[in-house]
């Protein structure tokens, strides 16, 4: 069966709707984690938003609810570059929620310029955030999403992914640092985390299941203003109109990441991006990269991510 015929007609404007379920979007305050937890807001559900600087996640929460009437928007304190307060911080939401129907894994960190730097734990910055972070953060949530019936987990990654490959004797670029390779290494990890992710909640059984995605080519200057979470100014529109024939705006970039936590077509183990050359246009399922689905490669990234945070999902139920 193809993907266009397995694939019901999906509607970016007109989202089903999702009352009494409950999302948490880490790195909710800014960026593609703004919209997808705008997007998100106007379904019904309930949004958290995991920001690790509660001023910018007030900001956010008052624009979100600006411009969506009758959203329900709160924020807990979440900061995937310590390890160490991550328990605190799902504790947190615990207090909240009896359940997480969906966590879209959003936040993260991209440096363009050396030296390099790392997290308190001692893990590089960008890895350690991006990917680290995230794998620790899901053991501590897996509770909260098996309470619901049908929980996913969704990662997004980067289509700078796509060009790069792990060296899985140098994961934290100790030995040779650069850091936009470092960006996309670290990226990339994650989604190997999400594909291994899937495997083992089938193995266990689990009704939570995880779900990869990537925004595409996503650029500040196509994305709408959302004063004062993000401006765009003139001249900045008229600069990136060139190319906006081959990339997208921040607020598009969130759409293959609504469309995994939403549309029931959308299982565990799949891989969704933008439908034009994976780098703009409405989201669409896509076959999962080749390097992507090298099992060895995802399993010693996996035991590394257990030996390096102390997080084990060993065991996996729901």
């Amino acid at each position: 069966m193809s993907y266009r015929s397995a694939t019901p007609r999906w509607n970016v404007q007109r989202l089903p709707a999702a009352d009494g379920r409950v999302f948490l979007v880490t790195g909710g305050n800014a960026g593609i984690g703004y919209f997808v937890a705008e997007q998100l807001a106007a379904t019904g559900a309930t949004i958290v938003l995991g920001s690790r600087n509660p001023t910018k996640a007030e900001v956010a929460t008052t624009s979100i609810c600006a411009r969506v009437p009758g959203a329900r928007v709160r924020a807990v304190r979440l900061d995937l570059a310590d390890l160490s307060s991550l328990g605190k911080a799902v504790e947190s939401l615990e207090r909240d929620v009896e359940r997480l129907d969906a966590v879209v894994h959003n936040a993260g960190v991209a440096l363009d310029d050396p030296p390099r730097q790392e997290t308190g734990d001692g893990h590089e910055l960008m890895f350690g955030t991006n990917h680290l972070g995230h794998f620790a953060l899901t053991h501590r949530l897996m509770p909260l999403l098996s309470a619901a019936p049908a929980a996913r987990v969704v990662t997004v990654g980067s289509f700078a992914a796509k060009s790069e490959r792990l060296d899985l004797e140098d994961l934290e670029c100790r030995k040779d640092y650069q850091p936009k390779r470092t960006y996309g290494r670290s990226k990339l990890a994650q989604m190997y985390f999400g594909v291994e992710l899937d495997r083992r909640l089938r193995a266990a059984g689990s009704t939570v299941a995880s779900v990869v995605v990537h925004p595409g080519g996503a650029l500040d200057s196509l994305t709408p203003s959302r004063p004062p979470v993000h401006v765009r100014t003139a001249g900045a529109r008229l600069s990136a109109a060139p190319a906006a024939l081959l990339v997208q705006g921040k607020d598009a970039g969130a759409w293959p990441a609504v469309r995994a936590v939403l549309d029931p077509a959308a299982s565990g183990g799949q891989l969704w991006g933008p439908r034009v050359f994976g780098l703009r246009g409405e989201p669409r399922r896509e076959p999962v990269w080749k390097h992507l689905a090298d099992p060895r490669v995802a399993q010693r990234l996996w035991d590394a991510s257990r030996d390096l945070t102390g997080a084990d999902l060993s065991t996996l139920s729901g």
